[in-house]
């Protein structure tokens, strides 16, 4: 039947049913199953077997990120040119950039040769090559998942099913070298990135009319993207600059939340160990039952936050998220060793709050995104600046708790009553007080001025 002439109705957002939502995720389980070796056990591995000496490891390391940050608008505004052209010519270069990624990473954990003068070479050029590769797979990955369209509930669907399958990614590498050990590793990453990027191309595909509106074929627009398109936007965005997303205030507004809440998930994650070990003086074999019940309950608790989105809409369950983990962590402060029971219920519950740090924050940027009048021209963009700025959560976590902590008079290993009372302090009370910061920008800077 041929669509009679004059307005018609918006078509209404169609969400991820199951089968699409694991297709599109599943990239997410790789990028997060490469992300874990290379920021967590990579100084250890090269410590230990290569003799490599810490102080210059941890150089080279921030140098790599350092570079892999500040790369991330240039890779956005790479991927808005990609999307530019075709859904096709972005799943190419995802594929490249995920050969590369599963090139270096192996390349990085077995070198040719353990000479400590080449050693420093190979793994500064390893280490670029896995972090820009594994950057702009993120990003295209992440663009792709918000130009889906859909209302708050279907962007949140969106972004769940990518995050609950990385944080199936984060379980399967904290286990696999431990278990089989790093060969097995790599092979498990070479299959996943294959699943990953062939479940990516059988996955709901944004709607040509999000990048052409002179061509919308019925093929490529599993899940349709009601945003109109204006050329005269399109030629616009494609001079803008690198700063074009700082140009709009919701934006700003999300940012500056973003930021401050992620500086405050990030301390425990930089000092679980610490407390871990001295405040709770916890056998060893325990470290592993509360990372895991952190990233098991994570997951679980997507699903009911995508519930609450739907009762309360996305800024309320976020701020809810937030004060769930100001009283966890105001629980955890009254520990102190042997509540290695009590610690396992922070864990499970803080996990459950990290969980809407996970989705909720994405499906926010990706209606930023949404409202602009061509979403597709800087997408890629808008994430590129998202990540640099994750990224930097994590920078400014360590360099803001470790020091505070060396100045309050805690030292690694120590018992002494006022450095173990610092450590409760940095791990327990100061992301309080930066939870309760960004719970108070978001009442202000979003819900408030939106309801107004």
């Amino acid at each position: 039947m041929s669509a009679s002439p004059g307005p018609t109705a918006p078509t209404e957002p169609v969400g991820l049913t199951w089968p699409q939502g694991l297709r599109y995720g599943l990239l997410g389980l790789a990028l997060a199953f490469v992300a874990l070796p290379l920021y967590v056990l990579l100084p250890n591995y090269y410590a230990r077997n290569f003799g490599v000496p810490l102080a210059g490891l941890g150089i080279l390391l921030l140098g790599a990120r350092a570079l892999d940050a500040v790369v991330d608008p240039l890779l956005g505004r790479w991927a808005d040119a990609l999307f530019a052209r075709s859904n096709a010519t972005v799943l190419a270069r995802g594929a490249a950039a995920a050969v590369l990624l599963g090139l270096s990473f192996g390349a990085l954990f077995f070198p040719p040769s353990t000479a400590l003068p080449f050693l420093w070479f190979w793994a500064a050029a390893c280490l670029v090559l896995c972090y820009l590769a594994f950057s702009a797979l993120t990003i295209l990955h992440q663009s792709w998942g918000a130009l889906l369209g859909g209302d708050a509930l279907g962007r949140s669907r969106v972004v769940a099913f990518r995050e609950g399958l990385g944080l199936a990614g984060v379980v399967l590498a904290s286990l696999s070298p431990v278990l089989w050990g790093m060969p097995t590793t790599v092979a498990l990453l070479w299959l996943a990135l294959l699943l990953g990027c062939w479940a990516w191309r059988r996955a709901p595909r944004p709607a040509r009319a999000a990048f052409n509106p002179a061509a919308a074929p019925a093929t490529d627009a599993t899940v349709p993207n009601t945003h109109a398109t204006a050329p005269a936007t399109r030629a616009a965005a494609s001079t803008a600059g690198l700063l074009a997303p700082w140009g709009r205030a919701d934006f700003r507004a999300l940012l500056v939340v973003f930021v401050a809440n992620g500086i405050a998930t990030a301390l425990p994650a930089t000092l679980i160990l610490f407390f871990v070990q001295d405040r709770l003086q916890a056998p060893a074999q325990m470290e592993a039952w509360f990372l895991g019940s952190y990233f098991i309950t994570a997951a679980l608790a997507l699903a009911p936050w995508l519930r609450v989105v739907k009762r309360w809409g996305l800024e309320r369950a976020w701020l809810a998220g937030m004060l769930l983990a100001v009283a966890v962590f105001a629980f955890a402060a009254q520990l102190g060793a042997g509540d290695s029971t009590a610690f396992l219920w922070v864990c499970a519950l803080s996990g459950a709050a990290m969980a809407a740090d996970l989705a909720l924050p994405s499906a926010l940027l990706a209606g930023v995104i949404a409202r602009q009048a061509d979403p597709a021209a800087s997408s890629g963009l808008f994430f590129g600046w998202w990540n640099l700025a994750a990224k930097l959560n994590l920078a400014l976590a360590a360099g803001l708790a470790l020091p505070l902590l060396a100045a309050w008079g805690y030292t690694p290993g120590s018992r002494d009553p006022d450095g173990l009372q610092a450590l409760t302090w940095a791990y327990c009370l100061l992301p309080c007080a930066l939870k309760l910061l960004a719970a108070g920008l978001l009442y202000f800077l979003l819900l408030r001025r939106r309801s107004s």
